[in-house]
C-alpha cells in the first residue's frame, strides 16, 4: 500500500518515505516539472497552486504559491543545491506564512522499488522548536493528500 511514513530522528530531522507506482524518473519529473507539479502538489482539497517556478539545477530557484477559494494563501521559496536527474534532489526551502520560517534543508532520493519508486525525503531543521512548529501545521496530512493525487494521475509520464 502506498502511504506516507513519517519518522522523527534526533531533535531536528524528519524522514518521510512514500512508495509510488511509477518509475523513479517519472516521480522525479513530477517533482521538477511545473506543468505536473501544479496538478498534484496542492495539499488538502480546495487548494490550488496558481504559481510554480522550479529550475532544477544547482543554484536554481523554487517558488510555489498556494491559495484556496476563501482568500487564504501562502508560498514557499528555495534553491537547489545538488541535482542528480531522475535520482536525487537537495534543496533548501522556507515557507512564508506570511513571515518566513527558518530554512529547511531537504534531500529527496527516488529509488527503484520493484515496478515503482521508493521516495525518501530527509528534512533537517535548525532546531527542535522549528521542527515542532512545522509538524503542527498539518504538513503530514497535506503531503499525503498531494501524494495520493499524484498516485491517481494517469498522465505521469514514465
Amino acid at each position: 500500500m502506498n502511504t506516507l511514513t513519517l519518522t522523527l530522528e534526533g531533535d531536528t530531522h524528519v524522514v518521510v518515505t512514500r512508495r509510488f507506482n511509477a518509475s523513479p524518473e517519472a516521480v522525479y519529473r513530477a517533482h521538477t516539472d511545473c506543468s505536473i507539479v501544479k496538478q498534484w502538489l496542492t495539499g488538502p482539497d480546495g487548494w490550488t497552486m496558481p504559481n510554480c517556478e522550479c529550475d532544477p539545477r544547482p543554484g536554481g530557484a523554487i517558488r510555489y504559491d498556494w491559495a484556496n477559494g476563501e482568500g487564504h494563501s501562502f508560498y514557499l521559496t528555495g534553491e537547489f543545491l545538488e541535482v542528480e536527474p531522475g535520482r536525487r534532489l537537495v534543496h533548501v526551502e522556507r515557507m512564508f506564512l506570511p513571515d518566513p520560517t527558518p530554512d529547511n534543508h531537504v534531500e529527496t532520493v527516488f529509488a527503484q522499488d520493484g515496478e515503482g519508486t521508493l521516495m525518501t525525503m530527509r528534512m533537517t531543521l535548525p532546531d527542535k522548536e522549528t521542527r515542532e512548529m512545522m509538524l503542527a501545521t498539518g504538513m503530514e496530512e497535506g503531503m499525503e493528500a498531494s501524494y495520493k493525487r499524484l498516485d491517481e494521475m494517469t498522465g505521469v509520464p514514465a
